[in-house]
């Protein structure tokens, strides 16, 4: 009912009218309730003071012949009832006993048979002073004036019962009603007559908000006056065009974040203040390897990490950065606030996947070691041998010696080995190690490989089988380096065979590829070195590999040539002792090339 400006308005009046004269007659009748009692005090301390003193010495002076002192006293009080107000209606006068405070005459003896002490009565027996404050709340006003007339105390006691007022203030309230109800009248008129005058333009204004809050901002509501409504109104209509103009700025800008919220490779995770979730994208549920829903905390996920308040409390720009693992995972996170002053903000958790860079730095590292290694270990074997020389010249049998040279030319071919080996994979990380394609007899490359190595194999005692599957077709590829690739399985296979073992090559065709196979029963590969087999300079056993002439490069350099090719070389998986390599390259090459 009063959801209407219509109604509103006329409450608004109703009340203000209402208010204002309640304010009013309270003022008024308050006013006259002073008034009297103001005159009533004013009245009793002019006759009862000291400057009055014909009528104080009346009281207090017994005339000749006079036998009882209250008789005295009425007579001197009915002569001055005038004076005192005193009118036996709403005024009385009463003669009390000053020391019990009885009543002993008065002008309505009636009355004076059930006066009770008033507070005014009592003081003035407890101090033998006048009193005579009134409440202007209280029903009646009153004055004790304590005499002694003779040897006598008395108490002259002044009653009014304020009907006086009472009627006066009855006669003020139905005035007062009577303009209320008048005022009534006229303000709900006049604010019916005010609300048709505003409530038009305000309610083209509503028109047009819920066009405008319903998404049509096509509509211009018509200015139909110069005041501060036409001003609004115009004003609105300017709104209405710069809101649609942000709005369609706004959701290209939410588009695009949506999008690349959602598709950036970095995880992050927003919480509130109270530490629930408020947005998260794909990409950390998949780093931290949990679902991420609205019931989960930051408590759950990072409170590990650092606490909510304490991320809270840091000042922009400031960010906490921690690191933690997520199965295999290296995970970096970077915890900042956001709108600090606002209810609305909270903590914004970005998640970084460091897992590679931290992989490739302990690579890096023991890349670094293991060069370091490797060439420390022939450089001190033939600075070894040439100190001997150096320091025994002459001394040293020819036989020795040229055992001794043998030794420093070993240690430079190996050193010239690993250096070469490093060259080529630094060739292949840059880019600049080409591969030359062109058609190679896949089948001839494989016997060629089996030539090549059967000397070797025959020296250890081994037995070595060529197996190959009929018209195989040819390859397209650098047959240069499929060739070292060969050559580096099948020489590890011979190296790290027991003498007296079995090596058996096969090869053949699946689908658009062809594959080469080796076989052998030899010490083999434990299976958690498995993985890190193509890894530089990661050898299993590195003493005996070492003392085969193995630097721990041969098969990196093999899976860079096969990837290359879009090839693949692996570990197959197989029962019993010895290992099986396996190497895959397309027939038609690589489609990059």
């Amino acid at each position: 009912m009063f959801r209407s400006l219509h109604m509103k308005l006329v409450l608004i009046m109703v009340l203000l009218i209402v208010s204002l004269m309640t304010v009013v007659g309270a003022f008024l009748m308050n006013s006259v309730v002073r008034f009297y009692l103001n005159d009533f005090n004013e009245r009793m301390t002019t006759m009862f003071s000291a400057e009055n003193m014909d009528f104080y010495e009346a009281l207090t002076e017994p005339y000749d012949g006079e036998q009882d002192g209250v008789e005295g006293l009425q007579r001197v009080l009915k002569a001055n009832m005038g004076e005192l107000g005193v009118d036996g209606r709403t005024r009385n006068y009463f003669i009390l006993d000053g020391t019990t405070g009885i009543c002993l005459g008065g002008s309505d003896e009636k009355m004076g048979e059930s006066l009770e002490s008033s507070p005014n009565v009592l003081k003035s027996l407890r101090t033998g002073e006048p009193a005579s404050s009134s409440d202007v709340t209280a029903s009646y006003m009153d004055a004790a004036i304590p005499i002694t007339r003779g040897e006598v105390r008395y108490i002259i006691y002044i009653y009014d019962n304020r009907q006086t007022v009472q009627e006066l203030n009855s006669s003020l309230f139905m005035l007062i009603i009577q303009a209320l109800i008048f005022g009534l009248v006229s303000s709900v008129l006049l604010s019916f007559l005010l609300a048709k005058t505003m409530i038009t333009p305000i309610e083209r204004l509503t028109d047009g908000a819920k066009r405008v809050a319903s998404g049509d901002f096509s509509h211009k509501i018509e200015v139909g006056s110069k005041d501060e409504i036409g001003i609004l109104t115009a004003n609105f209509n300017i709104m209405a065009r710069q809101l649609q103009s942000t709005i369609r700025e706004a959701e290209n800008e939410r588009n695009k974040l949506d999008t690349l919220f959602l598709h950036m490779t970095d995880g992050v995770v927003a919480f509130n203040k109270s530490g629930k979730v408020i947005q998260k994208n794909p990409a950390a549920e998949d780093m931290l390897a949990r679902p991420i829903g609205e019931e989960t905390t930051y408590s759950v996920l990072f409170a590990d990490a650092a606490p909510l308040e304490q991320v809270l409390s840091l000042e922009q720009p400031g960010y906490l950065g921690q690191e933690r693992s997520v199965g295999e995972r290296s995970l970096e996170l970077l915890m900042a606030p956001f709108d600090q002053e606002s209810d609305e903000g909270g903590v914004m958790v970005v998640i970084h996947d460091v897992t590679e860079q931290r992989r490739t730095e302990e690579l890096r590292r023991e890349f670094v070691a293991n060069v370091s290694h490797e060439l420390r270990t022939p450089l001190t074997n033939i600075r070894s041998y040439a100190e001997t020389l150096t320091d025994g010249a002459g001394d040293i049998p020819p036989e020795m010696e040229k055992n001794f040279l043998g030794v420093i030319l070993n240690e430079s071919d190996r050193m010239t080995h690993i250096v070469q080996d490093l060259l080529t994979l630094s060739r292949f990380d840059s880019g600049k190690s080409e591969i030359r394609l062109a058609p190679f007899a896949f089948e001839r490359a494989v016997r060629d490989i089996y030539n090549a190595v059967l000397m070797e194999a025959q020296r250890h005692g081994h037995t070595l089988i060529l197996d190959l599957e009929e018209s195989l077709p040819d390859v397209v590829g650098d047959r240069d380096r499929i060739l070292q690739v060969m050559m580096n399985v099948v020489s590890n296979s011979i190296k790290y065979t027991p003498d007296g073992g079995r090596i058996e090559i096969t090869a053949g065709r699946s689908g658009g590829k062809v594959w080469m196979q080796v076989t052998d029963n030899g010490i083999g590969i434990p299976e958690e070195d498995r993985p890190r087999i193509f890894e530089r300079f990661y050898r299993v056993d590195k003493a005996r590999s070492r003392e085969s002439g193995g630097t721990g490069l041969g098969l990196s350099i093999a899976k860079e040539i096969v990837d290359r090719h879009e090839g693949t070389i692996r570990l197959v998986d197989r029962s019993g002792p010895g290992l099986t390599v396996r190497m895959e390259l397309p027939v038609g090459g690589p489609s990059h090339v």
